[in-house]
């Protein structure tokens, strides 16, 4: 029987739910931000490296969806992996996705500030304090997930339908100006070696994570066992084909350019401007706002619903795992991830630090996070499987691929040896994931029921198909 979490009770639509996985991704920011730098690293190969990401990481979503097609909660992939491999697993992949939203939450503001200020800068000559920026995005966002959850569901749509609507009506217009021919050079991959894709990988990589945050909203989607497996992988799909597109063109379009895309840091308004609609450059900047501010709320929601998985379970106070009578939201945890995002944020910005390096520092520690929640729901994922007498040499395939995936992804975040400080966040990282299974061992010691609670609760549930 399905628990009563106090939420709202499956009243999201499927498409808000693929808002919310969407959102977690920020497909603005491939083109805004992450193109140019993988296209440094990969040159000609850019619109190949996003297609291998895509592949390596619908690997991963059918993963995920060997559990998503059984059970929803708000747990996600917390009680997915704790339900095959127990509580000690679990409560280290739920850690590790919160340091990975919240993290992805701090770098997406570090993005929307830049985008803020150029926009404000070309329309009335000014700027603001990128740490006053970060303070009312986030509490913005704090107060969206806090009062009503569909109504943050549908912001987050609203905001990215828009966005995405305006950049591929910008590459729609560039491969008008440069002629509908192929660019023989990108499809030949000149120039091209394994190891400039391999570079290139890691940060294409980055662009899909948080694609399977929906899994975070089991109890308020309808028809969750349905609708949550088909929005992680449209999810991933979608992203990857936007990505896969928005590399090819602007390659292709800054190839008239005096400018090199490598070195742009605003390749959309390059572009806008190369095909006489400069004024649309300033509507991307306001679009690439939107979406920053709608992937931080995904972020901030996705988070809050493991945290308050963790409250219910005696690992944080309880008020934690409570919902708000009249709002039905996990308003503590919606709070503490509020908190949690914000006060990183905003004293990076106070001490000077640039928002792309604001975005870079904590984008990087937030995928270390997101590698480690991955890998642990391939290995979980056989192993269910296995235990209910299914698996099949494709399951074991498809584990074993994704794995490899992520692997080569994770080092290629750490070797070559990257320049500090991205030199020594591994271990940064490390030192706060075991935080996770550290709090475990000492709850458990004084609570001796603990684990057994905590494997009773997350237990696969199966509710029953619902009529949408």
């Amino acid at each position: 029987m399905q628990p009563d979490y106090g939420l709202k009770h499956r009243i999201l639509s499927p498409t808000e739910a693929v808002a919310q996985s969407l959102s977690s991704t920020a497909p603005t920011a491939g083109p805004t931000v992450l193109i140019p730098l993988v296209y440094a690293l990969s040159g000609e190969g850019t619109w190949l490296v996003f297609l291998i990401a895509m592949c390596g990481v619908v690997l991963v979503a059918m993963n995920i969806n060997i559990f998503a097609r059984r059970s929803a909660s708000p747990g996600s992939l917390y009680q997915y992996v704790s339900s095959s491999m127990g509580a000690q697993a679990g409560v280290t992949t739920g850690w590790a996705l919160v340091i990975a939203y919240i993290g992805t939450a701090v770098a997406v503001t570090g993005g929307l500030t830049v985008y803020f200020n150029a926009a404000l800068m070309t329309i009335w000559g000014t700027t603001v304090s990128p740490a006053t920026i970060i303070a009312v995005s986030v509490i913005a966002a704090w107060v969206l997930a806090y009062m009503n959850v569909q109504l943050s569901a549908q912001t987050m749509l609203w905001f990215e339908v828009l966005s995405v609507a305006l950049i591929l009506t910008l590459l729609s217009v560039t491969i008008s100006r440069a002629g509908f021919h192929p660019d023989m050079a990108q499809l030949r991959l000149e120039g091209v070696s394994p190891e400039k894709l391999r570079l290139g990988l890691v940060l294409a990589t980055f662009s899909f994570v948080g694609f399977e945050s929906s899994t975070a909203l089991g109890a308020e989607v309808k028809n969750p066992l349905r609708m949550i497996p088909r929005a992680v992988i449209a999810t991933a799909v979608f992203a990857g084909l936007f990505f896969v597109a928005s590399a090819y063109v602007e390659v292709l379009g800054f190839k008239d350019l005096k400018e090199s895309l490598a070195s742009s840091s605003a390749p959309l308004e390059s572009l806008a401007k190369a095909a006489g609609i400069g004024g649309f450059g300033v509507a991307v900047a306001i679009c690439a706002v939107v979406s920053f501010f709608a992937c931080t709320l995904a972020c901030i929601t996705a988070a809050a619903r493991i945290l308050f998985m963790v409250g219910r379970h005696g690992l944080l106070p309880a008020g934690f795992g409570r919902a708000h009578a009249r709002n039905q939201t996990p308003h503590q945890a919606v709070s503490l991830s509020a908190i949690l995002t914000l006060i990183p944020a905003v004293l990076m910005a106070i001490r000077g630090i640039g928002g792309m390096d604001i975005n870079g520092f904590t984008g990087t520690f937030a995928t270390y996070g997101f590698v480690t929640a991955y890998v642990l729901i391939c290995v979980a994922a056989p192993l269910s499987l296995s235990r209910r007498g299914q698996l099949l040499p494709r399951h074991i395939a498809a584990s074993i691929a994704a794995i490899v995936f992520m692997t080569v992804t994770l080092m290629g975040n750490i070797y070559p040896r990257p320049p500090a400080p991205y030199s020594w966040m591994p271990f940064a990282y490390l030192g706060c994931l075991v935080v996770g299974p550290m709090w475990l061992s000492w709850r458990s010691r004084a609570v001796p029921a603990l684990l057994e609670e905590i494997q009773r609760d997350l237990e696969l549930m199966t509710p029953a198909p619902e009529v949408i």
